[in-house]
C-alpha cells in the first residue's frame, strides 16, 4: 500500500519521501529509547465524559460578531452543512467542504470550519500544502495515521470520512484549503495558575466561576468565547496557558536541537517554521494539536511517509520537551 501511495504523489513529494527514507534508514538502526509507556496526558487528549450532552436546541437563531448570518443550533450541528459566517473571507467553498456527501462524507467545513482554522480538538488546515493534505487523507484511510487515545471522536471521524471520500473530493478540499492564508488566532500566556477547565466537546473550556488551579506541566488551551467557538465561527480566538519559561525552552530545542537530543525544526520546516514545499508549517498552530502529533510520532501510533524521520526526531524528547516545543510554535506568526 505504501508503495502504491508513493507512486501517486507528485514528483517533488516523491523526492522528499525518498530523502526521508535515506536519512531515516541509518538513523533507525541506531539505539533509541523504548517507547514511553506512560499514559497520554489528559490535557492534550480531552475525551468527552460518558454523560456528556450538548445544550439542547431551543430553535432560536444564533449570531456571532461581525456577521449578518444566523443559524439555529440544529443547523450548526448538521454534519452536512458548514456554517459560513464570513463568506467575504474566502473563495466559494467546494461542495465537499460546504455540504459533504451523505451518508459518510461529512462537510469538511463543519469540523475544520469554513476557511480552515479548525480548533484544539482537530487541526488547522488553512494554508497546508495540497499534497500534504492528500497524503494525510490516504494515511487515515490506510490506517497509517492513528492516535494514542483511540476513543477520541475527531480521529475516528477522519478515518471514517477518508474511507468514504473519493479521490476527486479529497483533491477539491485540498486545493481549497491550501489556497487559504492561516490567521493568528492563539494568544500564548505563560503562567503558574490557570482557570479550572472541563471537557466541552473533545476540547477544554474554562469554567465561568473564576476558580483557578496550578498549571503544573500542562498546556490549557481554551476558547476566549466558548459559545462563539461552539457556533463554529472562524473568527474564534483561543488562549493557550503554558508553564512559565516554556516558550524560551521550546525555542532552544527548536533552534539548536539541544545538542544531540534532536535536530533543528527549521531543518525541515523552514527558517520561520512556515513549511517548505510539501512539508507543513507548524508556526501559530494549536499547541494541543502539535503536542498530540509529537507524542503520537514518538509512540509509533502515527505512521506514514514522513513518520520514520519524525519518530527518530522525537525519540529522545520528554513530554516536557514536547510541551515546550508546542508552546513555542504556538507563539509564532503562522
Amino acid at each position: 500500500m505504501a508503495l502504491k501511495l508513493h507512486k501517486k504523489l507528485p514528483r517533488s513529494v516523491r523526492k522528499f519521501a525518498s530523502l526521508l527514507m535515506m536519512i531515516s534508514a541509518p538513523a533507525l538502526a541506531a539505539d533509541v529509547p523504548a517507547q514511553n509507556e506512560a499514559k497520554p496526558p489528559a490535557w492534550a487528549y480531552p475525551v468527552n465524559p460518558p454523560d456528556f450532552k450538548p445544550v439542547p436546541d431551543d430553535g432560536k437563531l444564533k449570531h456571532v460578531p461581525d456577521s449578518t448570518a444566523a443559524y439555529t443550533l440544529g443547523q450548526l450541528r448538521d454534519l452536512f452543512m458548514a456554517p459560513d459566517w464570513h463568506p467575504e473571507d474566502h473563495a466559494p467553498m467546494p461542495d465537499v467542504v460546504m455540504h459533504g456527501r451523505k451518508p459518510g462524507v461529512y462537510a469538511c467545513g463543519v469540523c475544520h470550519r469554513a476557511d480552515g482554522p479548525g480548533g484544539p480538538e482537530n487541526s488547522s488546515v488553512a494554508g497546508l500544502p495540497a499534497a500534504y493534505i492528500i497524503q494525510q487523507m490516504a494515511d487515515f484511510k490506510s490506517g497509517s495515521r492513528k492516535t494514542s487515545v483511540p476513543q477520541r471522536g475527531p480521529p475516528q471521524a477522519m478515518t471514517s470520512l477518508a474511507k468514504a471520500a473519493t479521490a476527486d473530493e479529497v483533491a477539491a478540499a485540498a486545493a481549497y484549503f491550501s489556497a487559504l492564508k492561516p490567521r493568528q488566532l492563539i494568544r500564548v500566556i505563560e503562567t503558574n495558575t490557570v482557570p479550572k477547565s472541563y471537557v466541552a466537546g473533545w476540547f477544554l473550556a474554562a469554567v465561568n466561576t473564576g476558580d483557578t488551579e496550578p498549571i503544573g506541566q500542562r498546556i490549557i488551551e481554551v476558547p476566549e468565547d466558548l459559545e462563539q467557538f461552539e457556533h463554529r465561527d472562524t473568527h474564534s480566538r483561543f488562549i493557550a496557558y503554558v508553564p512559565v519559561g516554556s516558550v524560551k525552552a521550546g525555542q532552544t530545542v527548536a533552534i539548536t536541537g539541544r545538542g544531540d537530543k534532536t535536530i533543528q525544526c527549521r531543518t525541515c520546516h523552514g527558517p520561520e517554521l512556515h513549511g517548505v514545499g510539501a512539508i507543513p508549517g507548524i508556526a501559530g498552530r494549536s499547541p494541543s494539536y502539535i503536542f498530540r502529533q509529537l507524542y503520537d510520532f514518538r509512540q509509533g501510533t502515527r505512521t506514514g511517509i514522513s513518520s520514520a524521520l519524525m519518530k527518530h526526531t522525537v525519540a529522545n524528547l520528554t513530554d516536557d520537551d514536547m510541551l515546550s516545543l508546542a508552546a513555542y510554535t504556538a507563539s509564532l506568526t503562522p
